[in-house]
């Protein structure tokens, strides 16, 4: 406690010899000195706090060294009971709070390592005793915190005496004259209900909940509003954790916070509260889904408290000075809260429920003459968007024009407001905007360029022109670039950094936008942004510069290369000379550089390489950066420093997490880039496959941040592809096949894990896809192991798909469930659909990779992919499940004839069902049962030709929707006249089958079937030319139709032929049969047959 670090250290050099050699006499002489009331009030509490130390079972998270062993098994048996016994007596001798609390915290770290193992009988009945001694309100107060803090350990323990407990906490919460009795109670209670493990034991403690909002009311009514505060602050918890222990008396609960949030008079810490309160519950889709939105007048109520919380905002005359855009001057404490919490509000309770009401507020707010209001009403619109667009979309004439208004408002701070509107709204409903309202948005902008007298206005117009852009075709921004650029070139040489930093961030957009289009504009803007590049060199301009380097390489990728190539190598020298100098870790120029190297890469190509040896070094630096994170005791008073708007903190358990967010997102730049060099250079990437792989690898498993692991997931492939090709092209001296397979080890088995761990469904997607490219890539270079090792993280993949499915389904069956939640749940099982896709894909590689020594796996593997058949499932489900069948029969051929039993049928009713991406596959796998099913499918041929027939004589066979299921079913139909001729009535079905030639949507399908045709006709199949040759006509304008498509119908090969039996023809048959079948073609099919005749 000594003022100078030299005496702290030598105390605590002490402390740990003496834990070391004296462990017993230590722990005693300070739980007796803790229990002593004699002992100054200093020293208990720094002895309570070193016990607690002791007592840890763990080493401080923040400490290098080794744990030490934990004290507790050291200690004899007598020293243990008297170790508790001077715990407990220390409780009893009613030290001040503060040392109080932190006996609280030295019984229940001690309790949490005894309790599990049943060797502290004792402690419970204490307990007991304690918390039901109201004369003694700060004993009651330690054991109800106690008590809380240990919930997760007895509650099982505490399940046979549950009544008692209910009643002691009852009184507790009710007691008549200590708030912090009650709060206590109320922690206790809260935790209890957490941890209890059935819906019957928590509502057991149901009628608890009115005497818990009591001692919350009470607090207030007594202006006690600290106390309020942590009651609110357990309450929320609650809230989030068991939201349906509040289900049945939700109107009262949500009504009294509802009061909270609207009486002015309270402090604002305790009004944001109880609006967290209300916005947890509506965020509770999990465990409660619906259950807000059955309340429409408690939501009402909040929109209306959150609107009017945003008027919590000043004409500060520096929020007009400002030097950047993140000047928030003049807005009050609610006005943030207010913003977050309508966009979480829409998000969780969506567009039907919210947007109604907003119909309702806003136009009130637009109609009152205070700016205030009409600001409200713009930001509202802004942060609303987002989970309400379904519904905004069907009013986008209404929304667009309440915020076109906003333009012409004559307070600035509004028509900020207004144009931040627009440029959320193209984030959240575009591209529909755009489409729509582009002949008005534009201009709309364009004109609010050009407020000079408000730079703020003028940079805010700059970066929405940024989200327009962003959505947005080149077709629509043509018509408006000679304006648009012309503006933001004059905005450039406006003295005003702000107002030049926005420009450069929508002159990069809109030229990323526009691409092709930019080529007039490059002239008169590359040498205002090299000037820029050249001459911010100023330590405050360093932002500018640096979005000076964004805009010059997206400019140049927008343009082509031959456009570019003369400023890129000026622009590149800068670079490199930039990238010698030594800079600060906040300079932003770092991240923007490295981002600019990479686009100038995709730009230049193979040009590039050259500059790689630059490049490389600091970005292999950026991308092996270590998480900057510091770890604190959830409980503990070290706050990690909140205020820094770059640490970021989560609770996980009992552990405060803070992690430095600038460090992680340089990380995730460097590793794009990483991922884009090896996509773009290809083999030119090979010599730095030897860094870059075991950089990357490790990421597949860095949970800090999900960008950082979807680069690593995304580079896999495209450096397996570099290696490949690299050793393929005789450009990776002294390597060949061997370190492929090497490389391939090391990426694949680490991707296998990761999909093992990875706790986000669409990142699963992600990392199957990459899966899938590597083993395309390896092909045969993977083992048995592996193959055996991807095959049982498949079934993984499947089970834990189907897992969340059933919870969800789970949550159909809530009281509250409507049709909202469906509509969301359906978007979720859709993200299933997708991972279950690229099981198929999967799949599919290892099939045609391995073949028949593939099956054993798959037998493992077909209980789980069988049931994706049955009606019940998505038609998506189905859909892949038939193709992983049509890929077994396909590739596997006699060796997936015992798989026809269980298969076939399913493809016989498929073959009409009514998604047509369904029947497509359904037909495709009879055709290729047809090819390779020899006697297996005989029996069925009648069957399959009257399910074809079907498919192609549906009235709407050839509608757009169908046509690919039409042609693959005239494939089908294709091979059974070809394989099962025997089994048909070929005089009916072969004229039924040309009838249907040629097929013009599936072009792959097209070339097999015109391949197929072609080589009956070359071996005068008599039944395909039909006696006295009668469908000849039909097969000569087949072929002509075919070859008047170029390359689309058919092979060369194929092309080639097809003209040798057309001469043949010419020769053999004769002339005026062939006339009269040229006269039925159309013009251009005779011109083009007698020409390729006559030569």
């Amino acid at each position: 406690m000594s003022a100078s670090n030299a005496d702290r250290a030598a105390a605590e050099a002490a402390f740990h010899r003496l834990r070391g050699s004296h462990p017993e006499p230590l722990a005693l002489r300070l739980a007796s000195s803790l229990a002593a009331p004699a002992t100054p009030a200093e020293l208990r509490a720094m002895a309570a706090v070193l016990l607690r130390k002791l007592l840890s079972p763990t080493a401080s998270p923040d400490s290098s060294a080794a744990a030490p062993p934990p004290l507790w098994p050291l200690l004899s048996p007598d020293g243990q009971v008297a170790l508790k016994a001077h715990l407990l007596a220390a409780l009893q001798s009613d030290p001040p709070k503060p040392i109080a609390k932190k006996v609280c915290d030295a019984i229940s770290e001690l309790a949490t390592l005894l309790l599990p193992e049943n060797t502290w009988a004792e402690l419970l009945p204490f307990l007991f005793r304690a918390a039901s001694t109201p004369e003694a309100p700060n004993l009651q107060e330690s054991a109800l915190l106690i008590f809380a803090r240990l919930a997760d350990y007895i509650a099982e323990s505490l399940l046979d005496h549950l009544m008692t407990i209910h009643n002691l906490l009852a009184s507790a919460l009710a007691h008549p004259t200590s708030p912090d009795v009650r709060i206590a109670a109320l922690s206790a209670a809260v935790n209890l209900v957490q941890c209890l493990p059935t819906n019957a034991d928590r509502d057991k403690m149901q009628d608890l909940l009115p005497a818990m909002m009591r001692a919350l009311t009470d607090c207030l009514n007594s202006s006690q509003e600290a106390s309020a505060q942590e009651a609110l602050e357990l309450l929320v918890e609650l809230a989030g954790a068991e939201p349906r222990f509040l289900r049945r008396q939700i109107a009262d609960v949500a009504g009294a916070m509802l009061q909270i949030a609207e009486a002015a008079q309270l402090e604002d810490g305790t009004r944001h509260l109880a609006v967290e309160f209300v916005i947890t519950l509506a965020e509770a889709r999990e465990r409660a889904p619906g259950m807000m939105r059955r309340l429409p007048q408690f939501v009402g109520r909040l929109f209306q408290v959150l609107m009017q919380m945003l008027l919590d905002v000043e004409d500060d005359p520096a929020w007009h000075t400002a030097e950047t855009e993140d000047e928030d001057a003049g807005e009050g404490n609610n006005y943030g809260v207010a913003q977050e919490c309508l966009d979480r509000l829409a998000i969780a309770i969506g567009g039907n429920a919210v947007v109604p009401i907003a119909s309702e507020l806003l136009p009130q707010y637009l109609s009152a003459p205070e700016w205030q209001k009409h600001h409200a009403a713009l930001i509202t619109l802004a942060q609303i968007a987002e989970g309400c667009a379904k519904v905004m979309l069907k009013n986008l004439e209404q929304v667009v024009s309440m915020i076109l208004n906003g333009f012409q408002h004559p307070h600035p701070r509004v028509r900020w407001a207004a144009i931040n509107a627009i440029g959320q709204l193209s984030t959240d409903l575009g591209p529909d905007l755009q489409v729509q309202y582009h002949q008005k948005v534009l201009p709309a902008l364009a004109n609010a360029m050009d407020d000079f007298q408000n730079p703020r206005v003028q940079a805010h117009a700059a970066s929405a022109i940024l989200n327009f852009s962003e959505n947005c075709t080149p077709e629509i921004l043509t018509p408006y670039l000679d304006g648009i650029v012309s503006k933001l070139l004059v905005l450039l040489q406006n003295g005003k950094q702000m107002v030049q930093e926005g420009a450069l961030t929508a002159l990069a957009s809109v030229a990323d936008s526009s691409q092709d289009h930019f080529k007039k504009y490059y002239d008169a803007v590359m040498p205002y942004l090299k000037a820029i590049l050249m001459n911010a060199t100023d330590k405050s301009n360093r932002m500018l510069r640096a979005k000076s380097m964004e805009c010059i390489s997206l400019v140049g990728m927008a343009v082509g290369k031959d456009k570019f190539r003369d400023d890129a190598k000026q622009v590149m020298e800068v670079l490199m000379a930039l990238q010698g100098t030594p800079m600060e870790t906040d300079d932003p120029i770092t991240s923007y550089m490295l981002q600019a190297w990479a686009r100038l890469c995709k730009c230049l190509g193979q040009d590039f390489l050259p500059y790689m040896h630059v490049v490389m070094p600091p970005l292999l630096q950026s991308a092996q950066l270590k998480p900057d994170v510091t770890i604190t005791s959830a409980e503990s008073d070290d706050e990690i420093e909140s205020d820094d708007d770059s640490i970021e903190t989560i609770t996980l358990g009992d552990k405060r997490i803070g992690i430095r967010t600038s460090v992680l997102e340089e990380k995730a730049t460097a590793c794009n880039m990483l991922c884009c060099y090896a996509d773009e250079l290809k083999e030119g990437f090979f010599p730095w496959i030897d860094q870059v792989a075991p950089t990357l690898v490790p990421l597949l498993k860095f949970y800090f941040h999900e960008e950082v692991r979807r680069a690593a997931v995304a580079a896999m492939p495209e450096l397996l592809r570099s290696a490949k090709l690299a050793v393929e092209k005789g450009q990776a001296p002294g390597r060949d096949e061997s370190y492929v397979k090497q490389l391939s080890d090391f990426i694949i088995p680490a991707l296998v894990e990761a999909l093992h761990k990875e706790p986000e469904t669409e990142m699963c997607s992600s990392m199957l896809d990459s899966l899938n490219e590597c083993m395309q890539l390896s092909g045969c270079l993977l083992d048995e192991n592996q193959v055996r090792a991807i095959s049982d993280e498949i079934k993984n993949v499947i089970i834990a798909s189907a897992t969340r499915k059933r919870d969800r389904s789970e949550r159909t069956k809530a009281e509250d469930f409507d049709a909202d939640e469906g509509e969301l749940l359906k978007e979720e099982n859709e993200q299933e659909e997708e991972v279950f896709d690229q099981v198929g894909e999967c799949l599919g590689t290892l099939i045609k990779t391995f073949k028949a020594s593939f099956l054993p796996f798959f037998d493992e593997l077909s209980v789980y992919v069988t049931p994706m058949l049955g009606k019940d499932k998505t038609a998506e489900e189905r859909r892949i499940a038939i193709c992983i069948f049509d890929d077994i029969a396909e590739q596997c051929r006699e060796s997936a004839l015992k798989y026809y039993d269980t298969y076939v049928p399913f493809l016989l009713e498929a073959s009409n069902d009514d998604n047509s991406d369904v029947r497509q596959a359904a037909v495709y796998g009879l055709g290729v049962c047809a090819e390779f099913g020899g006697l297996t499918f005989r029996p069925l041929v009648g069957e399959a030709l009257s399910k074809l027939n079907n498919v192609i004589r549906h009235p709407e066979a050839q509608h757009a929707d169908n046509i690919m299921a039409y042609d693959n079913a005239v494939s089908a139909l294709g091979k059974i006249c070809q394989f099962h001729r025997d089994g048909i009535d070929a005089a009916q079905v072969i004229p039924a089958w040309l009838g249907c030639l040629p097929i013009k949507d599936d072009k792959i399908e097209a070339k097999v079937v015109h391949d197929q045709l072609c080589s009956m006709v070359e071996r005068s199949d008599s039944q395909v030319l039909g006696p006295h040759s009668q469908y000849l006509p039909k097969i000569v304008s087949i072929f002509a139709e075919v070859l008047c498509n170029g390359k689309e119908l058919a092979t060369d090969e194929t092309t080639t032929r097809m003209i040798s039996v057309l001469k043949r023809f010419q020769q053999t048959l004769p002339p005026d049969f062939l006339a009269s079948t040229f006269s039925t073609l159309q013009p251009q099919q005779q011109l083009m047959l007698q020409s390729i005749l006559s030569t």
